[in-house]
């Protein structure tokens, strides 16, 4: 009886392993589920034949500086797993990759891929690498209807870099923020999410969606020339211009009083 009880034991524990095991592989599993992004955009799932062309473009044009599974080469180029497809949109439709060539940042240029490559360039990498996706609004649809708010939000998060008026501004180490005036509602709210070069990440924590939609109306109201009332904008740079038009006035205007002074004696 004691044999067959220490054999009955000795089952119950190994069963009561197995499914301690069993639980915490689910466990894992559910958690890897939730943490992970999803590998795949909607627009990938559809249509496969996207991402083919994307794996295609990136063969002929980022391959050789990103590695033939997005793991990046030293010295040449990052690795592009985990950017997803706003980091891709960004850098392609602004023209700064594929660059021109090794420098403090990508300079902007005349995009060498067409609208419909950079969209299938973006769903390659977010297919096989994943990251964070664009929203599917485009266009002015991406422009909030507070830019008072955004503009305040600029302030705060944006002209440090930017300028007040987003004209842009030197950085350290050969960078530069680049001005605004041409760049697409897209583009911006890409940048946003990305964060490409020195800009920092914006998550949804730090600026919600809204958030960054009012950024980009209040962008936009400033950079579209239809927010001077009260004259010429000099440059959009605020206080530098301003205050060295008002030096320069009034010194000269101190020089004339001056000279009519003495001129009467």
């Amino acid at each position: 009886m004691t044999k067959k009880r220490r054999a009955r034991t000795k089952l119950q524990r190994r069963l009561a392993g197995l499914l301690a095991l069993a639980i915490a592989l689910l466990g894992i599993g559910t958690l890897y589920s939730f943490l992970v992004p999803e590998p795949q955009t909607a627009q990938a799932q559809e249509d496969p034949a996207v991402v083919r062309q994307g794996e295609q473009i990136f063969n002929n044009t980022c391959i050789t500086c990103h590695g033939a599974h997005l793991e990046g080469v030293e010295g040449r180029g990052p690795s592009l797993v985990g950017v997803g497809e706003a980091a891709v949109y960004f850098q392609t439709s602004t023209g700064r990759m594929p660059a021109m060539m090794q420098g403090a940042q990508a300079e902007e240029k005349p995009p060498v891929l067409s609208p419909e490559e950079v969209d299938a360039v973006a769903a390659y990498v977010q297919a096989n690498g994943g990251g964070v996706t664009l929203p599917e609004q485009r266009g002015k649809e991406l422009r909030g209807d507070n830019p008072a708010r955004g503009g305040e939000l600029f302030r705060l998060n944006c002209a440090s870099c930017h300028n007040f008026t987003g004209r842009g501004g030197a950085l350290s180490s050969g960078k530069r923020a680049p001005a605004l005036d041409q760049v697409t509602e897209d583009q911006m709210y890409a940048a946003m999410l990305s964060g490409p070069q020195s800009m920092p990440r914006f998550s949804e924590r730090q600026l919600s969606p809204s958030e960054k939609k009012d950024i980009i109306a209040y962008v936009k109201s400033v950079t579209d020339g239809n927010n001077n009332p009260g004259g010429d904008s000099l440059g959009g740079l605020g206080p530098q211009s301003e205050g060295l038009i008002g030096f320069i006035v009034g010194m000269a205007a101190l020089i004339g009083i001056t000279l009519w002074i003495g001129a009467r004696q």
